[in-house]
């Protein structure tokens, strides 16, 4: 299809993945006092898996191939197993609205890494776009930051985040020239399922004596950023470049600082709001023709 146009129904899956990924970082912020970092992770991963599975209902299933195997084994341990134990882990100490920053340079990454590694075209307008949206999600980071420092073990668990977001993104893409998105997506989550069992007893033990609002929580984040989000973003990745799409999640940030300051009572610095204005400004930019 045309990288200038998008069909309708792209568009819709583009917007139901910016917004429930949004709601991610802040439902994690939220459960984080209760469950840790790993537990989270494979409680999330836990209800994802067989909701992601009924995405596959009525789809024809295509063995693998050992090429296709490795994409996806390393598309599932980098975005869902590191990616979300590192995000988790980076939330302990630093906002949803700075994290959501942070993990936001990811597409400036996966914009090259298509370039270089999977024959994207690097337009002017994409990488114009792209360094425009990441001076307005910088804007946001500065007016939401929750103290005068950044945590640097929360920085550098953000940024763990953030490449392995952009290798997950990078060795899905390839994996779906021939699989489809729900079943490439179904497979890459149940083999993070696997290293993520680790922290099984403690989420466990952890889950019967939790707070409701807590296991709803992690329930909302199997279902809705990973289930749906997930299974929405393949759908789009498989019909439209890595790059271009990479660029959308941009809108990610300004809707964290809405939600936060809704949620969380995290209110945005009116320097964020000028932030989110710049950012939704290089999304338009990067898909200008």
């Amino acid at each position: 299809m045309s990288t200038d146009r998008i069909s309708p129904k792209v568009l819709v899956a583009i917007i139901g993945t910016v917004l429930a990924w949004s709601s991610a970082f802040v439902v994690i912020r939220a459960v984080l006092p209760v469950f840790a970092p790993g537990e989270l992770a494979f409680l999330r991963q836990l209800v994802a898996v067989p909701l992601l599975a009924v995405w596959m209902i009525g789809q024809k299933w295509v063995w693998p191939t050992v090429r296709e195997w490795v994409l996806i084994a390393i598309f599932g341990l980098t975005w869902f197993s590191t990616y979300i134990v590192a995000l988790n882990t980076a939330e302990l100490t630093i906002d949803a609205g700075t994290a959501s920053f942070i993990v936001n340079i990811g597409p400036l990454l996966i914009a090259v890494g298509a370039f270089l590694f999977l024959g994207e075209k690097l337009s002017r307008n994409l990488l114009a776009g792209a360094l425009i949206a990441l001076a307005g999600v910088g804007l946001i980071a500065w007016g939401t930051s929750s103290s005068d420092r950044v945590d640097l073990v929360g920085l550098l668990w953000a940024l763990v985040a953030t490449v392995t977001y952009a290798v997950g993104v990078l060795t899905q893409k390839p994996a779906l020239a021939r699989l489809s998105s729900n079943q490439v997506t179904l497979l890459g989550a149940a083999i993070a399922l696997i290293p993520l069992l680790w922290w099984a007893p403690e989420a466990v033990a952890h889950a019967q004596t939790a707070p409701v609002e807590a296991i709803v929580g992690a329930i909302w984040l199997g279902a809705i950023p990973t289930a749906l989000g997930f299974g929405l973003w393949g759908y789009a990745l498989k019909r439209m470049p890595a790059g271009r799409l990479g660029v959308s999640t941009y809108v990610v940030p300004p809707l964290v600082i809405v939600e936060s300051a809704i949620l969380l009572g995290e209110w945005p610095h009116p320097i964020a709001i000028v932030g989110g204005l710049i950012a939704l400004t290089g999304v338009w930019w990067s898909r200008r023709s």
